[in-house]
């Protein structure tokens, strides 16, 4: 059932600084592009477990997760296991940076279901794009540069990142032209995305963190074995708009090379007045669903750095706004 959230008594998100080693990471990226990636592997061990010694809340979280994951695919616990965690974090931060430094060869990167975005594209026609925090989805905004046809904007709450985001833009001043920070959606927001996806634009937020607003509307579902808060923002936003609505994740493989996977969720999404929470519930259940699946693939790369399986107090009060 989708529910309102009281004001939870534990931090929100936002509140969290996660990349609060910007400036080591400064350093690092300063070593990779003088001496290489095997020299900044070497000194990337130290500031990792600095940062893991001096935080000792994001190291319990990453624990926490970690051993959620770890029931259900092989995953390395403990403080080795919070170290490859924030390791993997802290590569998908260099390549951020090497992506906007134009150091990145994108030929590294694999699309999965992009045949059904291309032929939107073709036709003009726009979607929403509901992505993750897991891998890297500054790989999406890098190639809408290159790939005519595709625009982004993307909904971001950037003010616990504002270090990060500048040090981006100093790289390439393109790095802020498709964000769109917004705190809550107003019929003014809702109007200006439904005019950009009419003109034939991707709008693209997160379907994996609670909202900002003091009492944000969410649906449970199973993920990793507990239940979870979702928002359920992205599927009325895709009722408003009326326009299909896929999923969106970018992962690291093996090999090195990321797989970027288009998943259709719905062609459209409509929410009757009855059964509106239902509606909505199933929607965030399957948007859980593939997570988890995408999660379990990638474990190191969900970073989503907050305490996502603490439910808050809830308040039964039906979901639509």
């Amino acid at each position: 059932m989708a529910v309102q959230v009281n004001a939870p008594a534990q931090r929100h998100w936002a509140a969290i600084n996660e990349v609060s080693f910007v400036a080591g990471m400064r350093l690092l990226f300063w070593v990779w592009r003088v001496f290489g990636r095997w020299p900044f592997g070497l000194v990337l061990h130290p500031v990792l477990l600095w940062y893991v010694l001096a935080s000792p809340r994001a190291r319990r979280i990453s624990a926490a997760y970690l051993a959620r994951a770890g029931a259900f695919a092989p995953v390395p616990q403990g403080l080795a296991g919070v170290l490859r965690h924030f390791g993997a974090f802290a590569e998908t931060i260099l390549d951020k940076m090497l992506l906007w430094g134009g150091l990145f060869d994108t030929s590294r990167v694999r699309f999965h279901g992009i045949a059904p975005m291309q032929k939107l594209i073709d036709a003009g026609q726009g979607a929403l794009l509901v992505c993750s925090h897991l891998g890297n989805l500054e790989l999406c905004r890098v190639m809408a540069h290159q790939q005519a046809g595709l625009k982004l904007t993307v909904l971001v709450h950037t003010r616990h990142a504002q270090a990060f985001n500048k040090m981006l833009a100093r790289l390439d001043p393109r790095s802020e032209l498709n964000l769109l920070q917004v705190t809550e959606m107003t019929p003014a927001t809702a109007m200006m995305l439904s005019e950009r996806v009419a003109a034939g634009e991707f709008v693209v937020i997160a379907g994996d963190r609670i909202p900002l607003s003091p009492d944000p509307r969410v649906a449970h579902a199973s993920f990793l074995g507990s239940d979870a808060a979702f928002p359920v923002g992205p599927y009325v936003m895709a009722s408003v708009l009326q326009c299909p609505i896929y999923l969106l994740f970018c992962q690291r493989a093996q090999d090195g090379d990321y797989d970027v996977h288009f998943e259709l969720l719905r062609e459209s999404v409509r929410l009757p007045r009855a059964g509106r929470d239902a509606a909505l519930t199933e929607l965030a259940r399957d948007y859980a669903a593939r997570l988890e699946y995408h999660c379990l693939r990638s474990p190191l790369q969900w970073f989503n750095f907050y305490e996502f399986w603490q439910l808050p107090n809830l308040d039964k009060n039906d979901a639509s706004c």
